[in-house]
């Protein structure tokens, strides 16, 4: 069937992501929001239909990872936005951009209380709670105009998701508006800090003994930077988990995304100079209240509310990190670093990623030699998506070791479960020459495991790992910490391999190293949906695989 062309704001709606460069986006269609749709064929945008609105979401946070672009997921009102909400509640605590376009009730029908179709008290304020910023477009012209608002948010400060409700009247209105109108806009550069202040950091970097850079989420986007920065003045990298892989943890410099053990956070605490570039320290990523750092402090960010937050800063530079990592390279003395400090800089790092080694192994003993089994199986320049479950903060996110930035999506603050699955098919989507797999538990699984159909509706190799505990492993410890007989958290487990086959997919146990490498490898070469069953207490790290 043909679709009919209709220039109604919705279409110009489209037409102005697509002129960004959105080609993909992710959602549910229904009777509300039918002319977000309309467009889609014609703009040669792909839409990903999702099984839930959290899954479009999460689905759309891993597709902008690897494009650099905000992820679009679309809803119908009422309840599909607010199941949408979790997600974007993760792009506002990682701050990560993402645009969530909903129709809304009609003008002049807000608050009417009639039993109207998918009607709701207050939607926009629901979602308004959450996000950046939430708009409600009463014309054409005021859609587009938020539209363009929100990539200027994405280009020049912090990116946070934003939502955007078009009454469902002015959504299906035509309109006379011109393709100039929807036209993508040239932003304005984020300031430059200010002179005086990189040339304090750049004395104080050239002068340290014991430099380290610490870098979080807003160093993504200046990579070259930091590693010609690190290399200049011989300075270890430790990042957050956001920035893994911000510098090639092969490289010899880099500490890895370590701040949750003490080993890691010593390192930076103990530096003489550390540079902390677009972090804010939070607790989620340090596991402390506070870093607590021994030394002269700078601080890189594009707010100027961020300098001081939860770390004193003495030097504060507020600018993009890649202007501002550029701006201090210049104003350093020539010359490179001597081959004696290298050596002393390199071998802290082995120092620390050892200490490290060993902290996790104390902590977790079966998660970090896990860990260590599935990291040796999987492929190079994997994407390795995950959920807030055991496998991963205790043992997979310390032990692999990744070579580019957002190689690992996750939410180390939100913390939710449910995202792992529908954040790797999004990454294969934006990125399909790299493998992608899922390393997450039964109990974050089940959170999504409907979108297995969706893995297999859009054609895409995604391949599950999923590490059986029996349950909520860690809030069964935290029961019996509180002195509570374990309730709720011990779970009934289907059989994965036999729900794998019925969604299509194919489904393997392993249950030795050799066995997960050899099911690794068969997933990879055959393509589709792939799921490897563990069952962590049992796995027997002493066999090799049959041949």
């Amino acid at each position: 069937m043909h679709t009919t062309p209709k220039r109604t704001t919705g279409w110009v709606v489209m037409e102005t992501l697509r002129g960004y460069g959105i080609d993909t986006v992710f959602g549910i269609p229904g009777t509300h929001n039918l002319e977000l749709y309309r467009p889609l064929g014609a703009l040669g945008i792909r839409p990903v239909t999702t099984r839930h609105e959290q899954g479009a979401g999460y689905g759309a946070d891993g597709w902008s990872l690897q494009t650099g672009l905000p992820g679009v997921v679309i809803t119908t009102s009422g309840p599909g936005l607010l199941n949408a909400l979790s997600a974007a509640g993760t792009a506002y605590c990682e701050s990560r951009p993402m645009i969530l376009i909903s129709p809304g009730p009609a003008r002049g029908a807000e608050f009417a209380d009639i039993g109207t179709l998918h009607e709701t008290k207050d939607q926009l304020g629901a979602a308004s709670a959450i996000v950046e910023w939430g708009r409600r477009a009463h014309s054409a012209e005021e859609a587009v105009a938020a539209i363009h608002d929100a990539f200027e948010l994405f280009a020049t400060t912090r990116p946070r998701p934003v939502y955007l409700e078009i009454p469902l009247d002015v959504l299906e209105a035509e309109t006379a508006m011109p393709a100039t109108a929807t036209a993508p806009r040239k932003h304005a550069a984020t300031a430059a800090p200010e002179a005086e202040s990189v040339t304090s950091a750049a004395a104080l970097l050239a002068g340290a003994a014991q430099p380290v850079i610490l870098a979080g989420g807003g160093s993504r986007g200046a990579t070259e930077q930091l590693r010609a920065l690190a290399e200049r003045i011989a300075a270890p990298v430790v990042t957050t988990l956001n920035a893994k892989g911000a510098l090639d943890e092969q490289h010899p410099l880099a500490v890895g995304s370590n701040l949750r053990l003490a080993a890691g956070r010593r390192i930076a605490q103990e530096a003489d100079v550390l540079l902390i570039v677009g972090s804010k320290l939070g607790e989620a990523e340090l596991w402390v209240p506070r870093l607590e750092a021994e030394g002269t402090v700078i601080r890189v960010d594009l707010l100027s509310s961020q300098i001081d937050k939860n770390q004193t800063a003495q030097v504060g530079l507020v600018g993009d990190a890649a202007a501002t990592l550029d701006a201090i390279l210049r104003a350093l003395p020539e010359g490179e670093a001597g081959a004696d400090r290298t050596e002393r800089a390199t071998a802290r790092v082995r120092e620390s990623i050892a200490a490290a080694r060993a902290e996790s192994a104390e902590l977790s003993a079966e998660n970090t030699a896990l860990a260590e089994c599935i990291t040796a199986a999987l492929p190079q320049h994997a994407i390795v998506a995950t959920d807030s479950s055991q496998i991963a903060y205790w043992g997979l996110l310390n032990a692999l070791r990744v070579s580019e930035p957002n190689s690992t999506p996750y939410m180390a603050t939100y913390a939710t479960l449910g995202y792992g699955l529908p954040a790797a098919l999004g990454s294969r989507i934006a990125a399909p020459h790299r493998p992608a797999f899922v390393v997450t538990g039964d109990g974050a699984l089940m959170f999504s495991m409907n979108e297995f159909i969706t893995v297999i509706e859009q054609g895409e190799d995604v391949t599950v790992v999923v590490v059986d505990n029996g349950g909520y492993a860690e809030i069964k410890q935290n029961e019996v910490d509180a002195g509570i007989a374990p309730v709720g958290v011990d779970l009934a487990q289907p059989d994965w391999v036999a729900v794998a086959a019925a969604f299509g997919g194919r489904g393997r146990r392993a249950a030795t190293p050799g066995e997960l490498a050899d099911a690794a490898a068969a997933a990879v070469r055959e393509g589709g949906l792939q799921l490897i069953h563990i069952e962590q207490h049992s796995f027997n790290f002493s066999e090799e695989a049959t041949a």
